[in-house]
């Protein structure tokens, strides 16, 4: 037996989304290719394989169109936890590194927390000092010149249509801006935007942000986000940081690039992994892989063992993420230890005995919550695969906008650790740790699945289950989607989602957990169906 006999029945039809396999558009659109994500921007990625457009292509204009359809996770004021490609005729696997930089005036104890581990006045939260500079648009714009082949006007003029026409609020947005309603009445730019006469927009009504149309048309006409980061759009966007106590500057703007970086590579089960490295959420998930394979997790034949090894597999990696992790150009990287034989032999054996002796390890953790982000996946007709995550850090971000622009910012100074003297400290010119892991599998040398997640800091535990599913032989992305999935941060607090069997509920809480009903991240996958031969989507 395996972990998968705790599943509940549950429906594969229900959990396709997007574009592919056997959605409503039929074999032909699998053949071109598949998108998952948010529908409307999926349907703009479509579009783009429609026009002979690949995979990069594609996932860049669903990025910038979820970047105004999704304006609560994600937007051109935000940032990525990078982007992982592979393409299927030269067999190269690459990641973009588009995460938010915070200003070279930002000081390692700007956000001190108070005894309770609260920042004062929420400042890193919300405001005009909790946002760094943007990153998403520079990422976007390398993407499409290293990597595709249409231009980045092709690529945002969804994006453009969206903001000028607008669309019904639906019950999501409605509920987001409700939520975040205090921060955006605030902020004269938001509220206007989404609280219009100081009234939050509810469901039905109708949203448009001309203002972001018009910024996106200009960079659509100069052929580049030059403009955002060293141009007259700069020029505002600072100006509004300025004359709102915030510290951003042209230098820092100026001083902006993405960054193509070599993804983290491990073999599992035959296949061979791709993830985003620091600072990104990948290593996590690699440090679990490499310490339940050394545990013996494969051979395992109870789903109890199963289960218990893999969360304690995972108490340990949330343990070195939230003490160790911080931008490598910073501080130490400690990637190639985590993922040595050596690190990953004494943790299994501390896997194994915790397994053994049926209790918990002995692991104390110290941390603040985070939530957000948006996931695409892109696959296109020549076997090549993208994927992507992207965010404003939680709900709208900073809850300011820039005035004349329809810009809202996101939040990425939330994602430092506040206290001084952490790797993950803030600091000048300094790139914050993130959830985000965008991650591609490669099985007998192609790509076969595009993975990722929104929900902040659930979102590794979330791609691991899909990956620890996917590795069966003969699972589907459907499947690998479907199975039963866990959150736990390193204590003792277990959240298992609704395919789980009262009965795994019940064992793990005789062992010592505290075990609840919990939501999980949202995976968005693409794969490749080895019956078919046509790319199949899944979002759970």
């Amino acid at each position: 037996m395996q972990r998968r006999d705790f599943l509940k029945a549950a429906s594969a039809g229900a959990l396709w989304a997007g574009c592919g396999g056997s959605s409503p558009e039929g074999p032909a659109a699998a053949r071109k290719g598949a998108v998952v994500g948010e529908p409307r921007a999926a349907a703009a990625g479509l579009a783009m394989l429609e026009i002979g457009g690949n995979a990069v292509d594609a996932i860049v204009a669903a990025a910038l169109t979820a970047g105004v359809t999704a304006v609560q996770m994600c937007g051109s004021g935000g940032y990525g936890g990078h982007m992982t490609l592979a393409f299927a005729d030269s067999g190269k696997v690459t990641s973009i590194d588009f995460n938010t930089l915070s200003p070279a005036a930002l000081t390692e104890d700007r956000f001190a927390p108070n005894a309770d581990g609260t920042v004062p006045g929420q400042i890193n939260q919300f405001g005009w000092l909790a946002s760094g500079v943007p990153g998403t648009l520079a990422g976007m714009d390398l993407a499409l010149r290293e990597f595709g082949t249409k231009s980045f006007a092709q690529a945002v003029a969804p994006a453009i249509r969206h903001a000028q026409e607008g669309f019904p609020v639906d019950a999501a947005l409605a509920r987001s801006i409700a939520s975040a309603k205090e921060q955006l009445l605030a902020d004269p730019a938001a509220a206007a935007l989404l609280c219009p006469n100081g009234k939050p927009l509810a469901e039905g009504d109708h949203y448009e942000n001309p203002d972001l149309g018009a910024m996106l048309d200009e960079l659509a006409k100069a052929g580049s986000t030059e403009p955002f980061y060293k141009g007259d759009i700069a020029e505002k966007i600072v100006a509004a940081f300025q004359s709102n106590g915030g510290i951003v500057t042209m230098e820092d703007f100026a001083a902006y690039e993405a960054k193509v970086v070599e993804p983290l590579k491990m073999q599992w089960r035959g296949d061979e992994l791709f993830t985003a490295p620091l600072t990104a959420g990948g290593l996590t998930i690699f440090e679990a892989l490499s310490i339940l394979d050394a545990a013996g997790y494969p051979a395992m034949k109870a789903p109890l063992e199963q289960t218990h090894a893999w969360l304690e597999a995972l108490r340990i990696c949330w343990k070195d993420r939230l003490e160790l992790f911080g931008d490598p150009q910073k501080s130490e990287d400690p990637t190639e230890r985590l993922l040595s034989k050596a690190y990953a032999e004494e943790s299994a054996a501390r896997v194994r005995k915790a397994v053994e002796g049926g209790k918990p390890l002995d692991i104390e953790i110290d941390y603040l919550e985070q939530v957000g982000t948006i996931h695409l996946s892109a696959a296109d007709g020549a076997g090549n695969m993208a994927a992507l995550t992207l965010t404003h850090g939680g709900g709208f971000g900073a809850r300011v906008a820039v005035p004349g622009l329809g810009l809202l910012l996101g939040h990425g100074m939330s994602r430092f650790d506040p206290r001084p003297g952490h790797p993950n400290s803030p600091g000048p010119r300094k790139r914050p740790l993130h959830n985000m892991c965008p991650t591609i599998v490669r099985r007998d040398g192609k790509p076969t699945l595009a993975v990722g997640a929104r929900g902040g800091r659930r979102i590794p535990n979330c791609v691991l289950s899909v990956l620890l599913d996917y590795s069966r032989e003969g699972s589907s992305v459907q499947q690998a989607v479907a199975a039963p999935r866990m959150h736990v941060e390193g204590g003792l607090a277990v959240g298992l989602d609704e395919p789980w069997e009262q009965a795994a509920r019940d064992r793990l809480t005789e062992i010592g957990y505290t075990v609840s009903k919990a939501s999980v991240a949202v995976a968005s996958a693409v794969g490749l169906d080895p019956a078919s031969g046509e790319w199949a989507t899944a979002e759970r």
